[in-house]
């Protein structure tokens, strides 16, 4: 049985540094998330699931968060198992 996933409907402005926005782009793009990125314009992101809104937030994540930060949530799951 698959569980019921909640629709959200939501258009995002993700705060990326410029140097890390193509990045992320391309990064979404390859999840087939639906965004768009001009130049010196903000990256904006269509949300339409709880799993996409996860997926937004782990892409950017992984650019913007210190590798110690990573390094200790990586930990706390592995704990968790």
């Amino acid at each position: 049985m698959n569980p019921i996933e909640p629709k959200v409907e939501a258009s995002l402005v993700v705060a990326v540094k410029p140097a890390d926005r193509w990045q992320v782009y391309y990064r979404l793009q390859e999840l087939d998330i639906h965004c768009g990125c001009s130049i010196n314009q903000p990256l904006w992101v269509d949300v339409h699931s709880v799993t996409g809104a996860v997926q937004v937030w782990s892409v950017v994540r992984q650019l913007t968060a210190s590798r110690r930060d990573l390094a200790r949530h990586l930990e706390r799951c592995w704990q968790s198992l």
